[in-house]
């Protein structure tokens, strides 16, 4: 029946909606999405060795008839799909890099000691399924989307190579968007304006003396902050639905973590520690270092930040749009601990939307027992399709 609807929409026999029409177009890919996606999965590559998984793209681009850019950075390819009506420039981001992990896993894959277990191989799956839809609607399609497929984003390398390397003076998108699959309700999307994931730091210190228990502890005191009672250094928590990310009196909205393992070595008979630091926000990150100083007193020698990665931080006109116009949709209540994405550095470049998508409710990414449910795929491609066109639509409004 569904096969048949699409048809005749096609044909012009029927007062279809372009909701109804895109539903109907992802559920008729949905089932060529799954293998793509068990494809890549059992095929996963590092970061920086994305060979295969790069060729594998570029066929599924070129046979959807767009153009191919693959001469950025590493092993990134950028699918350009150019509408018949000229229009804005829209840019959506999927990675491309597995993991040097083995967790016991439901799907096979021809390489051991690597693995999709961060749900990257979906994210391409979602890409090229969302390609695949709106290159059905070329001839209405007022605008360009380009589907940036990104190298090392494991290494938080990827999209900074990139952008360092004139990507956005080969293609000039007025927005950009991505996802995340994570351990939510399938299905569900979850965004909000600004910060989506805690600031991360990682501090060296250099100390003279003895490193006592009274020192450490003082520092993670000092450092570390909740609401009463909350633990948002429980990341599993993020899913709860009392306390987690998709409720207003989620515990990951205002928090200081410090890492408690503080690595400590000896150089030179000279004493190092170092730690990681998470904050919400971002008023407190030049509090840190006069902080740790006043702690640490006279044994202090010397102490830097020696990672500052940044980190995502959502338009809020963008998206305020789609939280009111997406069916779905739900506001994002934290900032998510230990994660980040580099998806940053092209938003440093182009205002752009980062959001997560439900797919697994077992376990988080990069953890053991994460696994997705690839119903997500089917959500995603509706509605990031839906958004796209909706957002090339709406022209160059501000």
């Amino acid at each position: 029946m569904k096969m048949f609807l699409l048809l005749i929409a096609l044909l012009g026999w029927s007062p279809i909606t372009t909701h109804e029409l895109i539903s109907l177009q992802t559920d008729s890919i949905y089932d060529k999405l799954v293998k793509i996606r068990r494809d890549l999965h059992a095929n996963p590559e590092l970061a920086g060795n994305e060979i295969h998984t790069a060729a594998y793209i570029k066929q599924h681009l070129l046979h959807l008839g767009l153009e191919v850019v693959s001469d950025t950075y590493g092993y990134s390819v950028i699918g350009i799909l150019t509408g018949n009506k000229p229009g804005k420039k829209i840019a959506w981001r999927a990675e491309m890099d597995a993991l040097p992990n083995d967790f016991p896993d439901d799907l096979a894959s021809s390489v051991k000691g690597i693995q999709h277990g961060c749900g990257h191989d979906v994210h391409m799956a979602i890409a090229l399924g969302i390609a695949e839809v709106l290159a059905k609607h070329k001839a209405t399609l007022a605008g360009t989307v380009y589907f940036i497929f990104q190298p090392e984003e494991e290494t938080f390398k990827g999209a900074k190579g990139m952008v360092d390397q004139g990507v956005f003076t080969k293609i000039k998108p007025d927005e950009i968007y991505a996802l995340h699959v994570t351990a939510l309700p399938v299905g569900e999307i979850l965004v909000k304006p600004d910060e989506m994931f805690a600031y991360q730091k990682r501090v060296r210190i250099k100390l003279k003396g003895v490193l006592s228990k009274e020192l450490t502890t003082s520092l993670y005191q000092s450092l570390s902050r909740a609401q009463p009672g909350s633990k948002p250094w429980e990341i599993q928590l993020v899913s709860d639905p009392a306390i987690g990310l998709m409720n207003p009196h989620s515990i990951f909205k205002d928090y200081g973590i410090v890492d408690r393992n503080f690595h400590t070595y000896t150089e030179k008979d000279t004493l190092f520690m170092e730690t990681y630091l998470y904050e919400t926000d971002k008023t407190n990150l030049q509090k840190i270092i006069p902080r740790i100083k006043s702690i640490v007193g006279d044994q202090l020698l010397s102490m830097s930040f020696i990672q500052e990665n940044p980190t995502v931080v959502n338009d809020a006109r963008l998206t305020n749009y789609a939280l009111s116009t997406m069916e779905g949709i739900h506001t994002d209540y934290g900032q998510v601990p230990y994660f980040n994405d580099d998806f940053a550095y092209f938003q440093q470049k182009v205002q752009g939307v980062y959001f997560f998508l439900g797919g697994s409710t077992a376990a988080l990414n990069h953890a053991p027992g994460f696994k997705v449910d690839e119903e997500c795929m089917r959500a995603g491609v509706k509605s990031f399709s839906l958004l796209i066109m909706d957002r090339l639509k709406s022209g160059h409004q501000k």
